[in-house]
């Protein structure tokens, strides 16, 4: 793969560009984005080679869509338009399901495959994209078979050398799951911020006090609104049930503190210990 786009050029979209030029000597990468600083950005720190726009995409082996999901559905259409029978174009969102529905009944369907590398950190633009990012991580990949076997091919080796571990999913399934394991986890690390910062107006106090665990726990906190928001809009049904069970965890702890019962508190805590088991296995 020599010509490659990115659009957006963020903490995904500029970290996919540095790992493909470190490991595709041939391979120029190109930079769409709408806000021009971060074009400017991203050519500084050697991200991208140069800008480009849409009508240069009929040159590309390769397009990135890392983009906010709710403007990757209104996007993907237009970019499929105009790419090359031999172009594969992939994107990056957080939730599946809306965008492969929007390009279900498109001529170029077949040139399109839908990704969620599951890798990133609360930092977004071009300054946060790092090298390596995508190591050992999972990739989920939905909807493979409705993708041309030569772009499937492509996809694959691209990811294996980035050192990507791959899974197949189906949409729905992808963004149910999706919502317990990190759309809540945002929501909760954005409701503990907000019930410490309102509680505690002083600010020196909370930095003073606020301990690893904090720090750790409210890390999520940081990330982009401008991101996050359109992601809980279109898993809003997914969001909501998995946000009534947690609520639903919060309140039995509650009435245990309430009933001094310790003991089952300790038990509760002690069960889902077994969550350290889970996670090595998946290390």
């Amino acid at each position: 793969m020599n010509n490659i786009y990115i659009i957006g050029v963020g903490l995904i979209g500029g970290s996919l560009a540095l790992d493909i030029k470190s490991n595709y000597n041939k391979a120029r990468v190109f930079g769409i984005d709408a806000n021009n600083d971060h074009i400017q950005q991203a050519i500084a720190l050697n991200i991208i080679e140069d800008e480009a726009s849409y009508d240069d995409l009929h040159n590309a082996d390769l397009v990135v869509l890392a983009i906010p999901v709710d403007k990757a559905v209104l996007e993907l259409p237009k970019i499929l338009d105009v790419i090359s029978d031999q172009t594969l174009v992939i994107d990056v969102g957080s939730t599946k399901l809306p965008v492969c529905k929007a390009i279900e009944d498109h001529k170029r369907r077949r040139n399109f495959l839908a990704t969620h590398p599951i890798a990133g950190t609360e930092f977004s633009g071009p300054k946060a994209a790092i090298r390596d990012l995508f190591q050992k991580k999972t990739n989920i990949i939905c909807e493979v078979e409705k993708t041309t076997f030569k772009l499937q091919e492509k996809a694959l080796q691209l990811f294996s050398d980035l050192g990507m571990r791959i899974r197949y999913m189906n949409p729905e399934a992808h963004d149910k799951h999706i919502a317990y394991v990190s759309h809540l986890s945002h929501i909760s690390s954005f409701m503990l911020g907000k019930t410490v910062i309102e509680k505690e107006k002083n600010e020196r106090d909370i930095f003073d006090m606020a301990g690893s665990g904090f720090e750790s726990t409210v890390r999520l906190a940081k990330s982009s609104p401008e991101m996050w928001t359109p992601i809980f809009k279109q898993n809003r049904e997914n969001v909501i049930e998995t946000l009534e069970e947690y609520i639903a965890n919060l309140k039995q702890f509650k009435t245990l503190m309430e009933a001094d019962d310790f003991d089952e508190i300790y038990n509760e805590m002690k069960n889902t210990n077994h969550i350290k088991e889970i996670l090595k296995g998946i290390a």
